[in-house]
């Protein structure tokens, strides 16, 4: 595995009226990653669409691959402890994601 940074990048379409309820969750997630060794940068941006929708970006910045599967593995514990079906909770709001691991090129 590398040892050069590595970033997770997600880009969400998101329904106005599913906004609130995508972004309240996207908080807790973001929170939680914030206190994961290895994460370097997190940010949430967002985007107003001309047709009613928003465009939702999270861009999280890795240490290095180890500490990314690690993250990757947190959170998969946590919601199956928390009963969460990321998938689920996105199809039922009518958000549709385009996510990606990213590396310097």
């Amino acid at each position: 595995m590398s040892t050069q940074p590595i970033y997770r990048i997600d880009r969400f379409n998101v329904p106005a009226h599913a906004l609130p309820a995508f972004m309240e969750r996207v908080r807790h997630t973001q929170r939680t990653l914030d206190e994961l060794p290895g994460c370097r940068q997190n940010l949430v941006l967002s985007q107003p669409d001309l047709a009613g929708e928003y465009n939702v970006m999270t861009l999280v910045e890795w240490s290095d691959e180890l500490h990314l599967a690690a993250a990757k593995s947190f959170m998969q514990k946590l919601y199956a402890e928390e009963r969460f079906d990321p998938a689920a909770f996105m199809h039922g709001l009518g958000v549709k994601a385009d996510l990606g691991i990213y590396r310097h090129a």
